[in-house]
């Protein structure tokens, strides 16, 4: 691989080929040509549903496929299970994840016995792609990492709107960094990965010497680079938990924007969502919440944190303070305003907080979920790996009540072992680049496992004549590569995702009348015995989701005058919790009738589905 040249990245070469709508991914998709896909295999099926569930600030559609069996139980009294893709607008590959998974979904219903399951029993909702305008920045003339969608921000507070964006300098269509040689600077160049820079350490007798900054000028003339780029609000941080109040790319309120309100309006509006999937940059599926319930350690390159040090204080004199949340991505901490923060600065025994690790009894749920990711998908070990705040699937599980999942969607890449010295200092050079040194093992690992696979994911430093920082380079990772994979792995990694989603609904709550009894006691007086099973794994209700009450419980209903009733169970009985694998419950009325009456027992589980049987009093069910 030649290096020191700027060149179109190679795996954004590849990325921009067309596919054709009738085959697996063999690229990514502009918002037309995933609508093409969509509208292709809903065409195809008709176990497909295509539908809007809104529009982006753009005007772009938001689209959800429904995926189930036609014919037996209404699709709303089904459980269903709800995926959604590209929250996060450089996530290209969330979405072509879940439009595979329906591929797959479609092509093995009656062939394989788990999909056929899921597909006549429950109902599988996919939002392939809700960030519609961030992903679309993917094909732009000039490419860099974005996340948020298209709602214009005063970045900087001086009254205009993306201003100073980036500016490709070198003209290879890539925003990557630039690096000043500064004696006052904080970043030395890492002396075991010459191409990667770390945090001078001062205790260890280093000293910094450069600054880094986003590849471009200072448009707007206020002496910061880059920092009122277009695009606004990452949606993964705009939802109702663990909000990050006050932060630049959070959005001026949670869900206040248009997609993240139309997943919201769609989600409160379907009950019976008894898990969700989510593709981005966050991930519980690979490695589980720990035995506290906590998520891992966010793990986030380097590189760009260190050049979006350099807009620090940017707000400091205006009504914004610095802070926020570590560097990830383009402009990915950003600040904060300055005043009270809900939750945070109010009186603490105002009320009870809100939780932010899993339940203890529900830790283990997790913990089996993940052994099945594994398993089925051969993913051990992803990349970035970001703190969940304000994130939908967060949202899932502590305010929705329901098994919620996040994936990165593919593996870390990973270069061969190296032996003797050679990868004894490598060795050596990652574990100095821990979290706390500033110079990170994720940049080196994702650098030599993307160039060991082939891809073209750095620009080496070139020189470049800066008109205001003078002589710089220009270098660093190239923009989308070290969150989408090379485009011939979309297929096999889609065919994944789809195997896992038919294993997980198997896994949801599926709870029916199994057995009823009729006793005559003689005079009018019958005892009526119904007992209910959950055959899946999941319970009714995860203990999170009783403890936060989003979940209702089963209801079992007898279909008789509540004067009827002499004693035994109320009309309308419940079950807060029913355990799954299995687990029975039973019911119990005394009730006045006639020999020959028929009696309508009715089951509503909000997660489970829904069932109803019919006894004869003095005879046969």
């Amino acid at each position: 691989m030649q290096r020191g040249r700027s060149l179109r990245p190679l795996a954004l070469t590849l990325i921009l080929a067309a596919a054709p709508a009738q085959a697996g991914a063999q690229s990514y998709w502009s918002h037309d040509e995933l609508g093409d896909q969509l509208r292709s295999l809903a065409n195809a099926s008709d176990r497909a549903t295509l539908t809007e569930i809104g529009s982006s600030m753009e005007g772009r559609e938001i689209w959800m496929v429904t995926v189930a069996a036609p014919g037996g139980a209404p699709l709303e009294s089904r459980p269903g299970l709800l995926v959604v893709g590209n929250l996060e607008g450089d996530h290209l590959l969330g979405s072509t994840l879940a439009v595979e998974a329906i591929r797959y979904l479609l092509a093995q219903d009656g062939q394989d016995e788990e999909v056929t399951r899921l597909l006549a029993e429950s109902v599988v909702y996919v939002v392939p792609r809700l960030n519609t305008d961030g992903a679309e920045a993917f094909f732009a003339a000039t490419r860099w990492d974005r996340t948020a969608n298209a709602r214009p921000v005063d970045d900087d507070n001086d009254g205009r709107t993306d201003e100073d964006g980036p500016d490709d300098l070198n003209g290879d269509g890539a925003i990557t960094l630039m690096r000043v040689r500064d004696p006052a600077g904080a970043f030395m160049v890492h002396p075991d990965a010459p191409r990667l820079m770390k945090r001078a350490d001062a205790a260890a007798g280093e000293t910094g010497s450069y600054t880094l900054y986003w590849e471009g000028r200072d448009d707007d003339g206020d002496g910061f680079y880059n920092e009122d780029p277009p695009g606004g609000v990452d949606l993964n941080r705009n939802f109702q938990h663990a909000y990050p109040y006050w932060e630049a790319d959070a959005g001026v309120h949670m869900v206040s924007e248009p997609e993240s309100r139309a997943l919201m309006d769609f989600v409160i509006a379907h009950g019976n969502i008894a898990a969700i999937v989510t593709y981005g940059h966050t991930d519980n599926l690979v490695t589980p919440p720990d035995a506290r319930g906590a998520l891992s350690e966010a793990r986030a390159l380097d590189l760009p944190a260190f050049a979006a040090a350099s807009l620090e204080g940017i707000h400091d004199v205006g009504v914004f303070r610095s802070g926020g949340g570590g560097g990830f991505g383009f402009f990915g901490g950003g600040p904060r305003l300055r005043g009270a923060q809900p939750g945070r600065d109010n009186d603490p025994n105002a009320g009870r907080r809100p939780s932010t690790t899993v339940h203890r009894n529900d830790v283990d749920y997790f913990a089996t979920v993940s052994e099945a990711y594994r398993e089925v998908t051969g993913i051990e070990s992803v990349g970035i790996h970001r703190a969940p705040q304000g994130a939908f699937f967060d949202y899932g599980y502590f305010q929705f009540g329901v098994p919620s999942f996040s994936t990165t969607g593919w593996g870390m890449p990973s270069a061969p072992a190296e032996e003797g010295e050679a990868g004894q200092a490598r060795a050596a050079a990652g574990a100095r680049g821990g979290r706390g040194s500033g110079s990170g093992p994720l940049d080196l690992q994702l650098l030599e496992g993307l160039e060991a696979s082939g891809v073209e994911a750095f620009l080496d430093w070139t020189p470049y004549p800066h008109p205001t920082l003078g002589e710089v380079e220009i270098g660093g990772f190239l923009p989308y590569v070290t969150t989408n994979p090379a485009p011939e792995m979309l297929a096999t990694l889609g065919e994944g995702q789809g195997r896992f989603l038919a294993r997980l609904g198997g896994m949801l709550p599926r709870i029916r009348i199994v057995e009823t009894d009729v006793t005559a006691h003689g005079g009018g007086v019958f005892t009526v015995e119904a007992t209910i099973e959950n055959a899946g794994y999941f319970p009714s209700a995860l203990q999170h989701g009783v403890v936060a009450r989003a979940v209702d419980p089963v209801l079992v209903q007898i279909q008789v005058d509540p004067e009827d009733i002499i004693t035994g169970d109320d009309k309308s009985a419940t079950v807060q919790r029913l355990e799954g694998s299995g687990t029975r419950h039973s019911f119990a009325w005394v009730i006045r009738g006639s020999a020959g009456d028929r009696v309508e027992i009715r089951l509503r589980s909000e997660k489970g589905g829904h069932d109803t049987v019919t006894v004869r009093l003095g005879g046969d069910r």
